[in-house]
């Protein structure tokens, strides 16, 4: 009977309790949007997956490092600590995925029209104005955010997982968890979000502007914009060349023509492989201590303003190039410039195509979509070298 006592108080169902069961529950919610619905299966499967192994009760999956009396990392933890330690925590699971990005990035839409790069710009927006209000927030007893975390916040409105990963494990490493979840399922719910704004923000002659065929890119072109642009903010803006040295180095191995065997591991396998570990390493941020709490909702509340306000933004300054402007835009475009690679873009096109089955907006929507992964970068790098 001892043994048996001993047994069971040794066993999960004996020490679960409220937090690690909501946790789990969580996590199979996860689960469930991913395989069920198809939001952003590639992450949500794996962050489940984690936010499962980490709320089980007694299982040594332990992320938390342990300390001798002097302050030297004595004993590391469990698997979960390692990925987290050895890629997110040093940042480079997320560089990786960038460099996969840009492995898959085609510039060439953003190249023949150039002044997509103002809408990519424009939904950045969202960004600065939710670090405002989680400050804000902060400042009047709200809710506790430090200026650190209202930064990795407000990355969210850049639709773009790794750079918000990167920003928090750096800025609040605590509030990872959140931020991923709040970032990648907003992605994911892009097709829902979007539209609503999309409408309420122009006309029905607006969305049935038919844009102009875009010119031909040279494969000259294509190899130079990376390294230019690689040269000039590593030169302006330091702090944003690692994300978008990978982003670049990426990109070039695919425009180059000479390392196809290279552009296509890291387009495939690397980017596949990093993607699963980097899914259990945020998935082991999503203790039942660590998420449940009211700062948790904050974000999830801050984040989904800041990516409306972004795609919004996005809209009007299409809407204000217009007025300026002889060759029209179709303002329906101006929503992909946050960063949510090729999803807003298509999104885009839908609402063009139910405006006149004949205006195809895909590839139009591709240069302020390319545009608004540069912009969220380089906001990355702004935050990173004020606040950081």
């Amino acid at each position: 009977m001892e043994k048996l006592a001993t047994l069971w108080l040794q066993s999960g169902l004996a020490q679960i309790d409220f937090g690690a069961a909501a946790m789990m529950a969580v996590g199979l919610i996860l689960l469930y949007l991913a395989i069920r619905r198809g939001f952003e299966p590639l992450l949500l499967v794996p962050i489940g997956i984690g936010t499962l192994l980490v709320n089980l009760p007694g299982a040594s999956f332990d992320v938390a490092p342990v300390y001798d009396a002097e302050g030297h990392l004595a004993s590391p933890g469990g698997l979960l600590y390692y990925i987290y330690a050895a890629g997110i925590a040093t940042g480079l699971f997320p560089l990786i995925i960038f460099m996969g990005v840009g492995a898959m990035t085609d510039f060439g839409p953003m190249l023949a029209n150039p002044k997509t790069l103002l809408l990519g710009a424009a939904a950045q927006v969202g960004i600065f104005a939710t670090l405002i209000g989680a400050v804000a927030m902060g400042q009047f007893g709200w809710l506790d955010f430090s200026l650190r975390d209202a930064a990795s916040i407000g990355i969210i409105g850049g639709a773009d997982g790794p750079t918000a990963i990167f920003v928090t494990s750096i800025l609040s490493p605590e509030l990872l968890g959140a931020v991923a979840v709040a970032a990648y399922s907003y992605m994911a719910l892009v097709p829902i979000i979007q539209p609503p704004i999309m409408r309420l923000l122009t006309t029905a002659e607006e969305r049935r502007i038919v844009m102009q065929q875009l010119r031909p890119v040279s494969r000259l072109e294509k190899i130079l914009f990376p390294l230019v642009l690689l040269v000039l903010v590593g030169l302006l803006l330091p702090s944003a060349a690692p994300l978008l040295g990978m982003f670049c180095f990426g990109n070039l191995m695919r425009e180059c023509g000479v390392v196809n065997r290279l552009s296509d591991t890291t387009q495939n396998a690397l980017i596949n492989i990093v993607t699963i570990f980097l899914g259990l390493g945020v998935g082991s941020k999503m203790s039942a201590d660590q998420f449940l709490n009211w700062e948790t909702l904050g974000i999830l509340g801050l984040g989904a303003f800041a990516f409306c306000l972004g795609t919004a933004a996005g809209v009007l300054m299409a809407k204000l190039m217009n007025l300026v402007t002889h060759t029209k835009v179709n303002p329906l475009i101006g929503s992909a410039g946050v960063s949510a690679v090729p999803m807003a873009a298509r999104v885009s096109n839908k609402l063009g195509l139910e405006a006149d089955p004949h205006n195809f907006l895909l590839m139009h929507a591709m240069g302020p979509n390319v545009a608004g992964v540069i912009g969220s970068a380089v906001a990355a790098g702004v935050m990173l070298a004020m606040i950081g």
